[in-house]
């Protein structure tokens, strides 16, 4: 027999809720504390020995560290049941301006003075938000559109560690396609013409800009219109010749295999650009790019343990050409890095030049890691899959550098290069706010889902 006490510890103090306020005004739904289980509209005043029978029957048994809110929300264009938060994650996510700043959109709540077992008092449905009186006194809003956002209260997918996906690109066919490009004139004036060229940039890997001013002071404010210049050990903007002034193969004139640049920090640039300003007394010199992710699906269709080998087994890397410097990332990566959250590859880290000796590993291992960065490499160096072109002073070219490989053949003469670097986490900045608007990716942050609609699927 279901004794008092147990009614009350499943519903709570055992009293009807109005749905009348003062004066003879209608009042919005109104849920107490005692609610601990979200009631469906035709069981509002049900019997509760009925409704406690129900919910320890199993199904609709909810955590007493959760509740319920009255939001309106459709499961496949049905109304369905309100979804069910964690008490303190709710309080801690208070929307109000007491605990997010309005101005810089940063929690200021002290998350750690919220008592731990915070209890909700009551929650009222006015117009689009939800207000709920809390156990600490506090009162907090929540828009609908927030609380549709987050009301899946799902544990995240585990790792898989055989999935070989890469995130979505788009690969550039030889003969097929034009050479992504925009004009200078075009992305200086007009954030339109930004967004452009930064979609070309994500989708295809590179883009040219055609009737760039040749000279370094232009080349420098078209970098800088998509973020500020990352400065690295080589300095911020370059502006160099082949005089080795610092020691890496990129400051000689001779041939350079297809890499990516900065496999030797933890977070390599993203971005990089190149403008060719002079070549005098020479020839030769053209450029090279081969996609890593076109590369990847060809491997992995071809040998999918290599691939896999390639995505598990990490290799350290290192800058030590000048006196001063010897630049090693906090942890070793492999070729293929894998991202965590959105689970495919989306990362290339391929610099035959600046791998270290790895000293971590079984003989095993090092002969499968061999067989299968040979076959990547040889991969590679396909004809199909390298892109050649002449840069020409008035055309800079820009590239992903967490995708594209760059190289360049041996040449003759002095060649006058400028170009820098521009970081990851600006140039997604400045694009998914060009691509979505502001206000959709603060409604987003978080969000880890694989939809075209969700600002973080782009990484």
């Amino acid at each position: 027999m279901y004794t008092r006490r147990a009614l009350r510890w499943a519903l709570g103090p055992l009293k009807p809720v109005s749905s009348c306020g003062q004066k003879g005004q209608v009042r919005p739904f109104v849920q107490t504390v005692a609610q601990t289980v979200a009631p469906r509209a035709s069981s509002l005043w049900e019997d509760p020995l009925k409704t406690f029978r129900k919910i320890t029957s199993g199904s609709e048994v909810q955590d007493p560290r959760s509740v319920s809110l009255p939001v309106p929300f459709k499961t496949n264009g049905r109304d369905t049941s309100p979804p069910a938060f964690g008490k303190l994650w709710l309080r801690d996510n208070c929307q109000c301006s007491k605990c997010i700043h309005p101005d810089t959109k940063q929690r200021i709540v002290d998350t750690f003075s919220i008592p731990q077992d915070i209890d909700l008092l009551e929650a009222t449905a006015e117009k689009d938000t939800v207000v709920v009186k809390w156990s600490d006194g506090h009162v907090s809003q929540y828009p609908f559109y927030f609380l549709r956002q987050y009301m899946r209260n799902r544990e995240p997918p585990k790792k898989e560690l055989n999935s070989l996906r890469i995130r979505p690109f788009e690969p550039y066919t030889l003969g097929q396609h034009e050479y992504p490009t925009v004009s200078y004139s075009d992305v200086m004036a007009n954030d339109i013409a930004l967004y452009g060229w930064l979609e070309n940039i994500y989708k295809w890997g590179f883009c040219f800009i055609k009737d760039t001013p040749v000279n370094p002071e232009a080349t420098e404010s078209l970098l800088k219109r998509i973020a500020f210049i990352r400065t690295t050990h080589y300095g911020g903007f370059w502006d160099f010749t082949a005089d080795l002034t610092f020691k890496d193969t990129a400051y000689t004139n001779e041939f350079l295999g297809a890499h990516t640049d900065n496999t030797y920090f933890t977070d390599p640039a993203r971005l990089q650009l190149f403008h060719l300003l002079s070549h005098e007394h020479g020839d030769g010199g053209a450029s090279l790019l081969v996609d890593g992710f076109q590369a990847a699906k060809t491997l992995i269709e071809e040998n999918a343990s290599h691939a896999k080998t390639l995505r598990l087994i990490s290799q350290p890397a290192h800058a030590s050409g000048n006196e001063n410097h010897c630049i090693t990332p906090s942890r070793q990566f492999p070729v293929f890095n894998w991202h965590p959250d959105m689970h495919y590859i989306y990362q290339i880290r391929w610099n035959n030049y600046d791998r270290a000796s790895k000293w971590d590993w079984t003989i095993d291992q090092q002969y499968k890691w061999y067989e299968a960065a040979r076959h990547y490499d040889e991969i590679l160096r396909r004809p199909n899959m390298e892109i050649w072109t002449q840069l020409e002073p008035g055309t800079a070219l820009i590239f992903d550098n967490w995708r594209m490989l760059h190289g360049r053949s041996e040449f003759t003469g002095k060649r006058r290069m400028c170009g820098g670097y521009i970081n990851n986490d600006d140039f997604l900045s400045r694009y998914r706010l060009l691509k979505f608007g502001r206000q959709h990716v603060l409604g987003n942050l978080g969000n880890i889902k694989h939809r075209e609609t969700n600002p973080f699927n782009f990484v």
